[in-house]
């Protein structure tokens, strides 16, 4: 892989290669609570199949899911896959996209492991990372096309990277990119169809239902992240930053108010929840550079709240039903805003 965005693995003294705690506390959490849902993470989480074949096997979860780069699929058995209910691969849009970010045949290697998974009967959920190289309607549109995916999610690459001209782009390419997406959004709808378009189906679903309390990932309040030394973390890219330390499999405690306070007085905080959590909290690209995505942020979600009361009157006359709109990220380890 040459994922120009990644950061690469974390060095193993702060995140061990191999698990540290004792599993039945883990066990214990899990199985104790009747809606969990358990999601591999990683680096890759599929060159340790080992552990997950035994986690798998050993304990009960609701729902099992995956987030993986979509290339060492083969590696777990099948068995093992037909545990899991859901998994993320990563791959950002059209071939030349995905290749030009990923590195050359990463996009036909994960779409013939999508093929796999999928006749083995997991739901898959394209997790995409957008970037300056990105055409976000064509990208979108063509995951949708392939007919593999029954999600797709994206995340703007603003958080890890070197800083970039996001605001020349947003205007140029996303934004206008967003409004079409929408249209395509509204054409289904009309003929009773929802797209999961994950930015636009968790915000209609926070809109239509309970709002979120803090990010839309859950960090801290409603998700966690179990790190292989048995650290508890509110965020699983986190794993340096004290701030995101809740305590350990033993003992820990999550956030009693996880919405930033810079965006308790905002009006869009229930649709977005203060965004990525990571990301207000660290500010890579300081002050001026969070304000320019927020502004991103808001735009896009003004986009998809102005058609509110067109979908009001299709929820009246029948056209759609009101659950069809109902989105819970946490059960798919996805973030909702980008």
């Amino acid at each position: 892989m040459t994922c120009r965005y990644c950061g690469g693995s974390f060095e193993k003294e702060v995140v061990p290669y191999g698990t540290k705690y004792d599993l039945r506390k883990l066990k214990v959490l899990i199985e104790s609570d009747p809606n969990s849902t358990v999601v591999f993470y990683g680096g890759e989480p599929l060159v340790n199949r080992e552990f997950i074949s035994n986690f798998t096997r050993e304990i009960r979860a609701k729902r099992y899911g995956v987030q993986t780069n979509g290339t060492l699929v083969r590696l777990l058995k099948q068995e093992v896959w037909k545990r899991m209910d859901f998994a993320l691969l990563s791959i950002d849009g059209r071939e030349e996209t995905t290749d030009k970010m990923r590195g050359r045949g990463i996009y036909s290697t994960v779409v013939r492991n999508a093929k796999y998974l999928k006749e083995l009967g997991l739901e898959l959920i394209a997790r995409m990372t957008v970037t300056e190289h990105s055409d976000i309607y064509e990208d979108v549109t063509h995951l949708l096309s392939l007919g593999l995916f029954d999600k797709i999610h994206w995340q703007l690459n603003v958080v890890w990277t070197e800083k970039w001209n996001v605001k020349e782009w947003s205007t140029r390419n996303y934004i206008p990119g967003i409004e079409r997406l929408m249209e395509l959004f509204m054409k289904n709808l009309m003929e009773g169809r929802v797209l999961k378009i994950i930015p636009i189906l968790g915000v209609l679903s926070s809109h239509y239902f309970e709002g979120y309390r803090g990010s839309p990932c859950g960090a801290g309040y409603g998700s966690v992240s179990i790190t292989p030394d048995g650290r508890v973390l509110s965020c699983p890219i986190a794993v340096r930053e004290k701030w995101a330390e809740l305590g350990t499999v033993e003992e820990f405690k999550l956030y009693e108010e996880p919405l930033p306070e810079e965006c308790r007085n905002c009006k869009f905080n229930r649709y977005c929840g203060g965004r990525c959590y990571y990301s207000s909290q660290e500010k890579y690209w300081g002050e001026e550079g969070f304000q320019d995505v927020d502004e991103i942020t808001k735009k896009y979600l003004c986009i998809v709240l102005k058609y509110i009361p067109v979908i009001d009157e299709a929820l009246r006359k029948g056209i759609i039903k009101r659950e069809m709109l109902y989105y819970d990220p946490k059960e798919d380890s996805t973030e909702v805003v980008p």
